[in-house]
């Protein structure tokens, strides 16, 4: 048995999905839906788990998922894989919900409609599954008043016959009744016939007809009438949407999106056919070998369909991205199977939709690939090896620190610190600094001072002897670990100034370099220009990840800080708010965002503020709501801008 430990993922998405877990023989032992799947994912690796999961989570050795849209799209593609892989787990885990059909019995003298969550029996034609069965019952219903098809039972049917006297649905135009001979068998069948061809088709012909039923209806005033069209055209679109995990019936091919980050790409495919996504998977396109200008689309083609049976190409590959050689990429594929296949990049609608959620799998794909290429200690090692030798340090920085300036014009300036030991991140060392903006005004004096400020401490923890601190039971400051190399986010501005830094302060021991974002160069102090490291450097996407670290760091500190300066600008302009109600505010709900979602009971039982400045307080946020100010970051150049809602 397998230890969960060893295939734990990390950095797992928060969206609907579902997701599958493998045996070591590469077969589907189980698979599960889930609205969020971080939480339901992790729930499996904890401790006290039921003696089936325990035993199901030691019998897998890998767990992959498919992110969907919503969680509709979740169940029914869950229902969809379970019928496809036929898991043990899920034979074992009864599931509580089943999914009705809608039938047809073609095949009786008097064709019948009716609603089935039962086992499929020959002799009927089935259609769905319906993950909706509200919509289900809303278009039977509509069915029925548009093809007239019996749908009473065997018993009814025959009580009718010898009665002479059709039902109520005959009564109110649900049902031809054929029973009283109001039709001949053969009209029936043909009224039959029809709804067939209609659920096999879709909703093509008869939505016309029915929404120029409902214009008619409203131009002669007959408005309940237009209104019960408008629930029917509702109802069968509500219903079209609810099956085979919302794509269209007639929706078949290949989606293949392809995810860029820095260095890296991966790429996706989901297989469709009828709507139905029948499988799932993502590569990781190998860039190292890659030369500039290469066709990835090319090579991920290649993964996919080298080694596929001719029936397992579809004749409709779509794309997100244009390939540089489609016709050359058609006429192979042509070639393997044996029949004309085409490549489109859709521009609109559910194919453009589908493609993007496809791009959210290679995303995620991408994530997993580096989280666990961040935690190889061989490829840390490469990457520390090749920044000593690029930079020609004197030494191997096992310890790299980086830091980030984050700003508004000049207000509440942030700085980040983040700290890789080993090439790997050491969260607990990361620091944050609030910027003194009397003396820093740009984003270079502001390094200037951060640098100042962190090696003042390295200084004053060095003059500390270690043993004496030792001898104390203490333990000296995390400051006081000194980095080998120092990495700004920048060029040769923000470099200069924390060189100049570390020169007033006589540090001759720490290496300097700087990041810029434009167009990934390191620049070193006192070098006109930049050094430019290969694009497949194991040592440039270490320093890029250090730098990106840098950004989501500060641009967190800032987004908080922000929010902070903000409520206490608004709480100065309220009436009536003295410090101790204000300082109560801001303890109690820390953001202007916060403050504007609470009701005004919710701001009542504040400590210090009562029903009467509560009512104050939340006119004076619905008055200035409409030209409230949101932030909007820049999560590639940690810029933060303001807009007017």
């Amino acid at each position: 048995m397998a230890d969960p430990a060893s295939y734990r993922p990390k950095e797992i998405p928060e969206d609907p999905g579902v997701y599958r877990f493998y045996n070591g023989k590469d077969k589907v032992i189980y698979v599960g839906k889930a609205k969020n799947l971080k939480n339901r994912l992790t729930t499996y690796f904890g401790s006290n788990l039921a003696r089936k999961t325990h035993r199901m989570v030691n019998e897998a050795v890998r767990v992959d998922w498919t992110i969907v849209a919503t969680e509709l799209e979740a169940l029914a593609l869950e229902f969809s894989w379970i019928k496809q892989y036929q898991p043990t787990y899920n034979v074992q885990f009864k599931d509580d919900k089943s999914y009705p059909y809608l039938a047809i019995s073609m095949q009786d003298e008097f064709p019948r409609i009716f609603i089935t969550r039962k086992e499929k029996r020959p002799g009927l034609k089935y259609f769905g599954p319906y993950t909706n069965a509200w919509a289900l019952r809303n278009t039977y219903e509509v069915l029925l008043k548009v093809f007239p098809v019996r749908s009473c039972s065997e018993g009814n049917f025959a009580r009718a016959k010898r009665s002479k006297r059709q039902c109520l649905l005959g009564d109110i135009g649900k049902c031809a009744a054929p029973c009283v001979g109001w039709v001949t068998p053969e009209e029936h069948r043909e009224i039959a016939v029809k709804l067939d061809a209609f659920m096999e088709k879709g909703m093509e012909d008869i939505l016309p007809k029915l929404r120029s039923e409902m214009d008619l209806a409203s131009e002669r005033e007959e408005f309940e009438r237009a209104a019960r069209i408008r629930d029917q055209i509702e109802s069968f679109e509500k219903a079209q949407r609810s099956t085979q995990g919302n794509l269209s019936d007639d929706l078949d091919g290949d989606f293949i999106s392809i995810h860029e980050e820095g260095l890296h790409a991966a790429g996706s495919i989901f297989m469709v056919r009828r709507g139905s996504i029948k499988g799932s998977r993502s590569w990781i396109v190998d860039q190292e070998r890659a030369l500039e200008g290469d066709d990835q689309v090319a090579s991920l083609f290649f993964s996919i369909y080298s080694q596929s049976a001719p029936t397992d190409i579809p004749s409709e590959i779509y794309l997100n991205r244009e390939p540089i050689d489609q016709e050359a990429l058609e006429d192979w594929l042509t070639n393997l199977r044996g029949a004309k296949v085409s490549i489109k990049v859709p521009q609109r609608g559910e194919k453009v939709e589908l493609l993007q959620t496809v791009e959210r799998n290679a995303h995620y794909a991408l994530i997993q690939f580096l989280s666990k290429r961040a935690t190889d200690a061989a490829v840390s090692g490469k990457a520390l090896l090749e920044i000593e030798e690029q930079l020609e340090l004197k030494r191997t920085p096992l310890r790299i620190e980086c830091y980030d300036i984050s700003n508004i014009s000049g207000t509440s300036v942030v700085a980040s610190m983040v700290v890789f030991e080993d090439g790997m991140a050491k969260k607990s060392e990361y620091r944050r600094f609030i910027i003194d903006t009397k003396e820093a005004t740009d984003d270079t004096r502001a390094m200037h001072q951060v640098i100042t400020r962190r090696m003042k401490r390295l200084l004053n923890d060095r003059a500390v002897d270690e043993s004496d601190v030792a001898a104390i039971g203490g333990k000296l400051s995390k400051f006081s670990y000194p980095p080998q190399l120092i990495v700004v986010d920048g060029g040769a501005p923000q470099v200069a100034a924390a060189q100049r830094a570390l020169d007033e302060l006589g540090v001759t021991d720490v290496a300097l370099c700087g990041l810029a974002k434009r167009l990934e160069e390191v620049w070193r102090p006192g070098e006109s220009d930049p050094l430019i490291l290969p694009r497949t450097s194991e040592g440039m996407y270490l320093l890029q990840r250090i730098r990106d670290e840098a950004h989501r760091f500060a641009i967190t500190f800032h987004r908080s800080r922000r929010s902070k300066v903000m409520l206490e600008s608004i709480l100065d302009e309220i009436p009536q708010m003295g410090q101790a109600r204000r300082a109560s505010l801001l303890e109690q709900f820390g953001s202007v965002a916060a403050l504007r979602k609470a009701t005004l009971a919710e701001i009542a039982m504040t400590p210090g503020i009562g029903e009467k400045i509560a009512e104050i307080i939340f006119e004076y946020l619905q008055k200035s709501a409409h030209g409230s100010v949101a932030e909007i970051v820049n999560t590639q150049t940690g810029e933060i801008t303001t807009a007017t809602k």
